[in-house]
């Protein structure tokens, strides 16, 4: 059972009580959060050397600090020492951004040496694999997308950021409206040309129940990408930033209906 699913059935987790104890709230505060969605409990089942991390309505403020590899800057000591000083500085959790190097390798050298809570974008790792096959990023397939969002999970990763809001649709509403700064957002702007390319549906919106299925089988909590929000004051708020909010509010009912975070 996920987290969800035992607060849903009315369960004290032993994760529930540790983040009540860490909060100084009662763990029914947590528990109930968690079953109303405002709270989610980052540890994937995989992960159980961490701490659990709570996020959410009521509680302490959570800071998330970034690091990665590039392709010009690829240094596994180096990261490991931002890890290090991430934590000691007081990071609730840490992304590990890399798109240099061998990343799977990367992020479990990251969870092997981190006591707290890890993110991931997995489209980076897919699109890194396809260049170091010499491929281009836009003759992914599906199936690949999810190979590696399953690999992400079976390696421990408490959350993930997916840009499921980026659509045909939402796409056409931006730039039918046009943009100063277009799509800053690397995953999103990744997910738009791929869709361009090959004239089909972004498959993690198209086959959204299998990503929730693999959420599912390790507790990892989805972080539903903004792909769509502006670079600029001119493009706040436009049709597609809009159109994608709408869209990830109903991927996040959808969610947790099948009892992912």
């Amino acid at each position: 059972m996920t987290q969800l699913e035992k607060a849903r059935s009315g369960m004290f987790s032993e994760e529930m009580e540790i983040c009540a104890a860490e909060e100084g709230v009662e763990v029914e505060y947590i528990r109930q959060g968690v079953a109303d969605g405002t709270i989610v409990i980052c540890r994937n089942v995989n992960h159980k050397t961490i701490k659990p991390l709570v996020i959410g309505r009521g509680l302490r403020t959570k800071v998330n600090a970034n690091i990665g590899t590039s392709k010009d800057g690829n240094d596994l000591p180096a990261e490991l020492e931002k890890l290090a000083l991430a934590i000691a500085a007081g990071a609730d959790a840490v992304m590990d951004l890399s798109t240099g190097g061998d990343l799977a390798h990367i992020r479990r050298e990251v969870m092997n040496n981190s006591s707290v809570a890890i993110g991931t974008v997995p489209i980076y790792q897919a699109a890194v694999k396809m260049t170091d096959a010499g491929r281009a990023v836009s003759e992914m397939t599906a199936d690949e997308m999810f190979e590696v969002i399953e690999e992400n999970g079976r390696d421990g990763v408490d959350f993930i950021t997916v840009h499921c809001g980026v659509t045909r649709r939402t796409v056409a509403a931006m730039e039918e409206k046009g943009r100063v700064l277009g799509i800053v957002s690397r995953g999103g702007s990744m997910t738009a040309n791929w869709m361009n390319c090959n004239n089909q549906e972004n498959p993690l919106y198209e086959q959204y129940d299998r990503l929730v299925e693999i959420a599912r089988r390790y507790d990892m909590v989805l972080s539903l990408g903004d792909g769509l929000r502006p670079g600029a004051i001119a493009d706040a708020t436009d049709r597609g930033q809009l159109q994608e909010l709408i869209i990830l509010g109903r991927l996040a009912r959808r969610a947790r209906e099948a009892g992912v975070q």
